[in-house]
């Protein structure tokens, strides 16, 4: 039985606090602690109790059972999960639903088991009951496996498509693997030899064979959906590259990088549908293959066997999902490459465009520092010619200079001292201007 995850990390593994360190041992030869009064992980219980999660169930010959496998959500899980506990909390208790996915009620008439993404009903049927699902149940999610199993005391004849020996000749199953008219796959196990812990086991490997085959090849449409995209990405992506070798436009080469893009969107939309699936479809390939060993098929001259009913059938489904998803990766590694090809290309042009600019820059800022070498020039001309000006007009004013010496004199005399002074200081500003900036 499971214990509940939610239970204190000081107590022991059994459920109860750990013995001090010092304590004073019960006994004399007692000198340290059991395995249980040892703080244990969280997950030890689910550790320890996964191996015996579903066990085989020893089955009485002759036997019926409805399998129903129904793909669910995690809250469609959990929502069936509290409906089951409501339905018979009383009998399995809360902390033991809560943990187990295994669960055996009604007497051992229904079977309950939650896995990844799938529930399944399984339900011990009279013979002569008409095959239905139980009115006080409620369909946890979307059903994908329905199987009638019989197991009788008889040998088969041969009827069905798939005939096989199973268990080393001790069993005989007849299928054809298709749903009748109640939406049921029939399958007929007949016991030959078998005791009924061995044929509790076969029965529970059939209906897992079953089952995996079944969420196995839900990759299969999802495959052939991937397929129309990447043939499509495959048919244009030749063109593309062609376009490529030939573009030297920026324009061009920009408009090249947008269908790159828009087609690895493409791709990846459908890659991130298809992740998940194409990895359970594998999981759950080697699961049926695993179950398939198990049974011990013995070949039988003449008859179609499990076995090559599966390489016939199975085999190619699962190659075809096997192969869109290398595919898949194949053709965004080519994506990927060709985009970073043309990206290069792109930042090459522009960093050529942006060279060009900058050498224009340049020459630009080299005219403009003509110009104003040429405009201070022009300025020191004017300033000292308007400051001579002032000069001559000051001392043409003064009646003592101008008996004393000539204005025209003294302004000529004075011109060149002017032009000095104002270029120094025109040199000034400017180198004050430069240091700020």
């Amino acid at each position: 039985m499971y214990r509940r995850r939610s239970s204190s990390r000081s107590k022991g593994c059994g459920g109860r606090s750990p013995a001090p360190t010092n304590a004073t041992p019960a006994h004399p030869r007692d000198h340290g602690r059991y395995a249980m009064d040892l703080m244990c992980h969280p997950d030890r219980p689910r550790v320890l109790a996964e191996l015996h999660a579903r066990p085989f169930i020893a089955v009485e010959t002759p036997h019926r059972v409805l399998h129903f496998a129904f793909q669910v959500s995690t809250v469609e899980a959990e929502a069936d999960r509290q409906r089951i506990e409501r339905l018979f909390g009383g009998a399995i208790g809360t902390a033991f639903l809560e943990d187990r996915r295994h669960v055996v009620l009604e007497g051992g008439r229904l079977l309950w088991e939650r896995h990844g993404e799938f529930i399944n009903y399984t339900l011990a049927l009279p013979f002569g009951q008409k095959a239905c699902w139980p009115e006080h149940l409620v369909q946890p999610g979307k059903l994908l496996v329905a199987v009638d199993l019989r197991l009788i005391p008889d040998d088969l004849p041969q009827t069905k498509m798939v005939h096989a020996a199973i268990v080393g000749g001790q069993a005989v199953i007849s299928s054809d693997f298709r749903q009748n008219e109640e939406g049921f796959v029939e399958i007929t196990i007949g016991n030959r030899d078998m005791p009924k812990d061995l044929a509790g086991a076969t029965v529970q490997r059939v209906l897992e064979m079953e089952t995996y085959r079944c969420f196995a090849l839900l990759g299969l449409p999802l495959a052939e959906e991937a397929a129309k995209v990447m043939r499509d990405i495959e048919h244009d992506l030749p063109t593309v590259m062609e376009k490529m070798d030939a573009s030297l436009s920026l324009e061009a080469n920009r408009d090249l990088l947008d269908r790159l893009t828009s087609m690895t969107l493409a791709l990846e939309r459908s890659s991130a549908a298809t992740h998940f699936r194409f990895g359970a479809t594998k999981a759950y390939a080697e699961l049926v293959r695993l179950r398939l060993d198990a049974l011990g098929e013995r070949p039988t001259p003449g008859q179609s066997g499990l076995a090559s009913f599966f390489s016939r059938r199975f085999e190619p489904a699962m190659r075809t999902c096997a192969t869109a998803s290398d595919r898949e990766a194949n053709l965004s590694r080519k994506l990927t490459r060709a985009a970073q090809l043309l990206r290069t290309r792109v930042e090459i042009t522009l960093e050529s465009q942006n060279g060009v600019l900058l050498e224009t820059m340049g020459n630009r800022v080299q005219l403009q520092l003509r110009l104003q070498q040429t405009v201070e020039g022009l300025s020191v001309a004017a300033i000292a010619y308007y400051v001579t000006s002032l000069f001559h007009l000051l001392i043409s004013g003064l009646e003592p200079v101008r008996g004393a010496v000539a204005p025209d004199v003294l302004t000529s005399l004075a011109t060149v001292p002017i032009v000095v002074s104002v270029a120094l200081l025109m040199r000034h500003i400017r180198r004050h201007h430069n240091v700020a900036a």
